[in-house]
């Protein structure tokens, strides 16, 4: 009688992403085990995102991967997921209502790092206190904070703390976030938490876009946990930072701006895993942005200075990626005022009319058949307005005129002509949409690919019908810019090619140093690429290749070689990339402590939360060491891994007076890493 073989475990992998949430099993154990390519997909599947309830988007594409694969739930020992949505929401404007708290900060400091350009028309407090580079309190003052409290807890999210030096001693931090925690109730994000740069306005940056993430990252993680249960999938659950490391879902609640590039990210890890190329360029389209990165011996390159997107640099350790608002999704615009207008797309993501069209039927169709009628193209034609379905507390905090705008616009979509009876209505509009609480339909590439009959998993008679509508508009000579919807709708998709292909060049420029001359950077890479006739004749090249990532990769870079110098590889598995890449990562994170000499034989160490002086520096950093250690040991097992490697180095800053060192400052980093625990 032989012996029952034991069922090989199995990781399932999910990326939820702007338009489609992606799903893939795959067994770490199965296919060959050297290389790059270690493990198998055992099935893959896609879903859209819905976006009002993530959980259906969740359930269709992991149900379909588990019936394609016949496989029991209870053979899945991981799950892991990555997501686009924290990115997607920075490039678009969209987050929560939140309220940002500075503390030892005057009004001033909003103009640095892009922080007033971040915090728009969310509210903000001023409070005395914080304190200086030794960790030395300023007498703290909370006393304004509590009495706005009561109105602020009834329109905002959530809350932001920034204090002054707060990476030096987080004392005032902490009685802010305890006096909103104990009044409000509601989610506090304290920037000692997220970051132990200096850097205050930056910080307080990062602080303020993390707690605008929280309920959207909340309610992803509700969704899949839900999901899991519902399936009697028994496994742990861990979600992709921006660094491509994987954090346990707890931990990712409580500090979302971390996610941000995790998509990204992990599709860097997927890539690697599938082609074997140690030296490329990864340029990942979805239906929202492109973002593209550099793999440089089998690694992404990290960005030392902090993440950017939406253009905001903020505090986040994330790889080297520049994302741009261009995908499958991107709003299709035309140049205004130019004589033969050159096609615009994105930064914004619109609903597809096509993906209307399918949701919706008629009530989308009559209206672009209704426009069509009319005897001159409108400046709204082909525009739709439809709620997102998020919950009703999330509207907090709206204008008169945009809680009437938002009354009139339901679950179905309403024509934007329609809707608006005004040029002042249609920036109200834009503010719903940038709160996250409408979104906006009309024609895009994956519109222009239904046309020409390269993509058909959406309505074609209502893309079709926007890309009439489109081809009408008119150029400066007052002629219709297209003769039909197929040129209008190939025009686009070749638009878009070229885009890909400036942006991958652009970012190659930056990696090389020249980002500081953009602008020069930007016409010479144009001249490039568009082959330009001139005095000087022009050509670019990068030295490796570029993979292309996307489900669209294989349509919307099957021309990109040519423009780039070197060969495009679209991977077999490239439309699932992201969710791969979730399950083959490891957990890694991070805690830092600093020893500070603020008067001669008095060492003052700044660890966690905590602040102690000691008499001697082999004592200073003996327990700064020690601190770090048992820190990172504990957020490796908040973080999901069991089995962690910790790494201690230890930077010392001092200087030589009359030949005596002289200790200035040491910084000591614990980094710890391992595999995610799975179910046993």
């Amino acid at each position: 009688m032989t012996a029952k073989t034991k069922p090989k475990p199995l990781f399932l992998g999910i990326d939820t992403g702007g338009t489609y949430t992606d799903a893939v099993l795959w067994s770490e154990t199965e296919g060959p085990q050297e290389g790059p390519n270690k493990g198998k997909v055992l099935a893959k599947a896609k879903a859209l995102t819905t976006r009002h309830d993530l959980a259906v988007g969740i359930s269709g594409a992991v149900d379909a991967v588990l019936q394609k694969a016949g496989t029991d739930p209870a053979d899945i020992k991981l799950v892991s997921m990555s997501t686009t949505l924290a990115t997607n929401a920075l490039v678009e404007g969209q987050g929560g209502r939140v309220a940002l708290v500075m503390i030892g900060f005057s009004e001033g400091d909003l103009a640095r790092d892009g922080l007033k350009a971040a915090l728009g028309t969310d509210p903000v407090v001023f409070c005395p206190g914080g304190h200086d580079v030794h960790g030395n309190a300023a007498k703290l003052d909370l006393s304004g904070l509590e009495a706005a409290l009561p109105e602020l807890g009834a329109s905002v999210s959530g809350f932001a703390v920034c204090a002054y030096f707060a990476t030096r001693n987080p004392a005032h931090e902490i009685a802010a976030r305890e006096l909103i925690r104990d009044k409000s109730g509601l989610p506090v994000t304290s920037s000692h938490e997220l970051s132990a740069k200096l850097g205050g306005p930056r910080r307080a940056l990062t602080t303020l876009l993390n707690a605008r993430l929280i309920s959207m990252i909340d309610r992803l993680v509700a969704a899949t946990e839900g999901f899991l249960e519902a399936r009697n999938i028994a496994a742990p659950l861990m979600v992709v930072r921006g660094d491509g490391a994987l954090v346990s879902a707890a931990f990712a609640r409580q500090r979302p701006i971390e996610t941000i590039l995790s998509g990204p990210a992990a599709s860097l890890v997927g890539a690697r895993h599938m082609t074997g190329l140690d030296n490329a360029v990864v340029s990942d389209i979805g239906g929202t942005t492109t973002d593209v990165a550099v793999l440089d011996g089998g690694r992404p390159r990290l960005d030392p200075e902090g993440a950017t997107v939406g253009g905001f640099r903020t505090m986040v350790e994330a790889v080297a990626m520049r994302t741009f608002g261009l995908g499958g999704d991107s709003e299709v615009a035309l140049e205004d005022g130019a004589l033969n207008p050159r096609i615009l797309l994105g930064p914004r993501r619109l609903v597809p009319l096509a993906l209307a069209g399918m949701a919706h039927g008629v009530a989308v169709i009559s209206e672009l058949e209704r426009q069509l009628r009319a005897p001159n193209p409108g400046r709204m034609d082909g525009r739709f307005a439809v709620r997102t379905g998020v919950p009703d507390r999330l509207a907090a905090g709206l204008t008169g005129a945009e809680a009437k705008l938002y009354e009139l616009i339901g679950a179905v979509p309403l024509a934007v002509d329609r809707l608006l009876t005004s040029n002042a209505q249609n920036a109200t509009l834009n503010r719903l949409v940038s709160r996250g609480l409408v979104h906006v339909a009309g024609f895009t590439p994956s519109d222009a690919a239904h046309v020409l009959g390269k993509q058909a998993n959406w309505d074609p008679i209502a893309a079709r019908l926007g890309a009439e509508l489109f081809a009408r508009k008119r150029d400066g000579r007052g002629q219709n810019i297209a003769a039909s919807p197929e040129a209008i709708s190939e025009r686009v998709l070749v638009t878009l090619t070229r885009w890909s292909a400036e942006y991958i060049l652009e970012t190659a420029f930056a990696e090389d140093g020249l980002d500081g001359a953009a602008t020069v950077a930007h016409a010479l890479v144009q001249r490039a690429v568009d082959a330009h006739p001139g005095i000087a004749r022009l050509g670019v090249a990068l030295d490796r290749p570029v993979i292309g990532l996307g489900a669209s990769a294989p349509l919307h870079y099957a021309g990109l070689a040519e423009l780039i110098g070197n060969d495009c590889v679209v991977p077999r598995d490239t439309d699932v990339a992201n969710a791969l890449g979730a399950v083959v990562g490891q957990v890694r994170v991070s805690a830092e402590a600093r020893v500070s000499q603020p008067i001669e034989g008095l060492f003052r160490l700044a660890s966690g939360e905590t602040v102690r002086d000691f008499l001697d520096e082999a004592a200073a950093i003996a327990a700064a060491e020690a601190d770090v250690r048992a820190i990172v040991a504990e957020r490796a097992r908040d973080a999901g891994t069991d089995s962690a490697e910790i790494d201690v180095a230890t930077e010392f800053r001092v200087s030589t007076v009359e030949a005596q060192r002289m200790f200035i400052e040491a910084h000591v980093v614990a980094v710890a890493s391992g595999r995610p625990r799975i179910a046993v």
